[in-house]
């Protein structure tokens, strides 16, 4: 427990503020002499201020890890389990108390060779509002935070607006970041909602007001994390593994080399989070990757010249490097796509520039472009976008007890294309939308048209049936809103009989035309039938 100034001690005596430590850390920082990054937890609505544990242990482990190169200071912030969501008349009084901890906070570093000038918040429901709310005050300098995470923060409304207090609090927090949204430029702010399992805040109220002027802001449903991919209820998103460690990675990430605290460029804060939250290329996060890359090693070099390619490894002792010449499969595919089932961090796909001999010594890592799906890292680049690019090389290093398969494959985008129109409301799921795939690609778009509003929700069955009864790698449907980052992804071995629930949180913007996508990741001797019906059942828990 940290002592406050007799002032503040006096003025808010049910509040308390702490520090997180567990073993040898909690000894050596009894004393307060911290070296750490300041970064500060703020409980929900009946929230425990002993969540902050979650985080702190395993910032704890990583940093161990690193033999204390970099480790974070996790404070927490004791609210005495108040029920802010049900009256809000305390809210402001909490927001006062949280600005009267940050001060005291940055005061414990003061005379440190790497002392900071900010803290990182990580606010959990009602939290999360009471961060924002900060920059309400009148003497509160923005430049005291640098990131905000709020978890299953309903940021748009009160869940029940039961009172005034809470109503008058929304207001004057969502006004203040839309007018003086120029100020926010330097706070990135990431939201993280539940998804369908949040019974309490649904996640289209966790979803932050898009500002034409304000890019440094961030919403994402735990469903679309990467290596996350599924949704948390009300109370577990706060100590769900996967998003804490994309959390705790992330926080590594933003560690700037020079000052030792969280970087102060909001470009590379949000290519951080835009890495570990949206788009994971199945790679280590680096702020300029080389673009070039030299193609050494003693490897055999295969030419390839077909348009469908599959390689599977095992115990293979020798590296090979396989090159598809791009000129021959320009005139009839639009795009490729490359699939690889081993998922470890190494570059492994290439493009080489003007190559006309059998080997290419310098080449573009396209491994950045890659996406990291489960079960397998995906890559699909549409030919017309590298005209310079002669070849495509995919590498295949030697291998020790690794079994893992690649493929890839030219196609043309209209043939993998299929629009699948929504069937109507009340048609209380007796009438259906149906497709057949039955071509041997390995990766199908099926548009959902007419697919755009909060209070639609249907059912989409996917069957597929194999030719052969060999063990194939999983199939991967991935349901893509292309306005949001709500996807959500289901992996399913095959043949099998699959049910999809198709919702959204968020509906389809007035300016935006795309549809609702249905990602079907596939193998290559099945067909699959896709069959979509209204969910009456599901619409009433939507509406």
């Amino acid at each position: 427990k940290i002592k406050l100034p007799k002032k503040t001690a006096r003025r808010y005596p049910a509040y308390e503020l702490y520090l997180y430590g567990e073993g040898n850390y909690a000894e050596e920082n009894k004393n307060l002499i911290l070296t750490g990054i300041p970064i500060l937890f703020l409980p929900g609505n009946a929230g425990s201020y002993k969540q902050v544990r979650s985080l702190g242990s395993i910032a704890l482990r990583k940093a161990e890890d690193l033999d204390f190169k970099y480790h974070f200071n996790f404070f927490s912030v004791n609210f005495n389990e108040e029920l802010v969501a049900l009256y809000g008349g305390t809210l402001q009084r909490q927001t006062k108390f949280v600005h009267e901890c940050i001060k005291v906070i940055l005061k414990l570093y003061r005379d440190r060779e790497f002392a900071p000038t900010s803290v990182a918040i990580v606010g959990h429901s009602m939290g999360g509002l009471v961060a924002r709310a900060l920059l309400t005050l009148k003497n509160f300098k923005p430049e005291l935070i640098n990131l905000l995470i709020t978890q299953a923060t309903p940021h748009v409304a009160p869940v029940m607006p039961l009172d005034k207090y809470l109503t008058d609090f929304y207001t004057a927090v969502n006004n203040h970041w839309i007018l003086k949204a120029q100020d926010l430029r330097n706070l990135t702010t990431l939201s993280v909602a539940g998804g369908f399992r949040d019974y309490q805040v649904r996640s289209g109220l966790a979803f932050l007001p898009r500002l034409s002027q304000h890019d440094s802001a961030l919403s994402v449903v735990s469903s679309a994390v990467p290596r996350a991919w599924a949704s948390t209820d009300h109370l577990s998103i706060v100590w769900c593994k996967e998003l804490i460690l994309a959390t705790i990675r992330a926080f590594f990430d933003l560690i700037d080399e020079n000052t030792r605290q969280i970087t102060e460029d909001p470009k590379k804060k949000m290519s951080v989070l835009n890495h570990h939250f949206v788009r994971h290329p199945g790679k280590i996060f680096e702020e300029n990757p080389n673009t070039f890359t030299e193609l050494t090693g003693a490897f055999t070099w295969i030419k390839v010249k077909t348009s469908k390619w599959t390689y599977s490894v095992y115990n293979d002792s020798v590296g090979k490097y396989f090159t598809f010449p791009l000129a021959s499969h320009r005139k009839s595919y639009s795009h490729v796509y490359c699939e690889n089932s081993l998922l470890d961090t190494s570059s492994w796909i290439y493009g080489c520039m003007n190559s006309n001999s059998s080997v290419c010594l310098e080449a573009v890592d396209l491994s950045w472009r890659a996406e990291l799906l489960p079960a397998i890292k995906v890559v699909i680049l549409k030919l017309q976008d590298y005209p310079s690019l002669s070849h495509i090389v995919i590498l295949v290093p030697p291998m020790t007890g690794n079994k893992f398969t690649l493929d890839c494959e030219f196609f043309q985008e209209d043939s993998r294309t299929i629009e699948l129109p929504a069937t109507n409301l009340f048609s209380f799921g007796l009438s259906s939308s149906k497709i057949l795939l039955n071509s041997t690609g390995l990766f199908y778009n099926v548009q959902l048209q007419h697919f755009n509003q909060v209070y639609q929700a249907f059912k989409i069955h996917v069957e597929s049936h194999c030719q052969s009864l060999i063990e194939r790698k999983p199939s991967v449907y991935r349901l893509h809103v292309p306005w949001s980052h709500e996807d959500s992804l289901t992996v399913v071995k095959v043949p099998s009989f699959t049910e999809i629930s198709a919702k959204l949180h968020v509906a389809q913007p007035e300016n935006d035309s795309r549809f609702p996508v249905l990602n079907i990741y596939s193998s290559s001797d099945c067909q699959y039938e896709v069959i979509l019906r209204t969910s009456f059942s599901q619409i009433l828990g939507q509406v």
